[in-house]
């Protein structure tokens, strides 16, 4: 039982030891000790801070470029649908510019057409008119070559004048 009862010599020894060791190891380890852990604290709190700072940066530039992208796609929208006005214009005007081409074209033929036609027929009309002619000339000629012809044309020319 000597174990489990201690003498107190033994325990006054302990007891110097155990303040001796504790004031030892707080002047010369408990602070440094101490300083460590708060500096491994501080330094772990300003890389939290950090990472936390760096996360907020990367939310902000995500939604940066989140807005930029959209606004990019605006634009590039914009820019297809004005092109496509822009191309559904040309055609619309290049189309009427070739209807009023054609239309007027259509106009200068038809134009030329009734010219050529009253050409044509002033033509017709002033050669049958010579042809008309050169006929009553040549029957003139062989009616009246004879006297009695003569009187007798005169005679049916008169008769027919009064019944008009």
């Amino acid at each position: 039982m000597d174990l489990l009862t201690p003498d107190l010599g033994l325990l006054f020894w302990q007891v110097i030891v155990f303040v001796g060791l504790f004031l030892i190891l707080r002047a010369f380890a408990w602070g440094p000790i101490t300083a460590s852990l708060n500096e491994r604290e501080n330094n772990i709190q300003s890389a939290l801070d950090l990472a936390e700072k760096t996360r907020a940066e990367m939310a902000a530039l995500k939604a940066d470029n989140e807005k930029l992208l959209a606004q990019a796609r605006t634009e590039r929208d914009a820019i297809l649908r004005g092109a496509k006005e822009t191309a559904d214009k040309m055609v619309a005007d290049s189309r009427e510019k070739a209807e009023a081409e054609g239309k007027r074209m259509l106009e200068q033929a038809r134009e030329a057409m009734q010219n050529e036609r009253q050409a044509l027929v002033a033509q017709m009309k002033k050669e049958v008119v010579t042809l008309s002619l050169d006929i009553a000339e040549k029957v003139l000629r062989k009616e009246l070559s004879d006297k009695g012809a003569q009187a007798k044309l005169v005679a049916d020319l008169v008769s027919q004048s009064r019944l008009n």
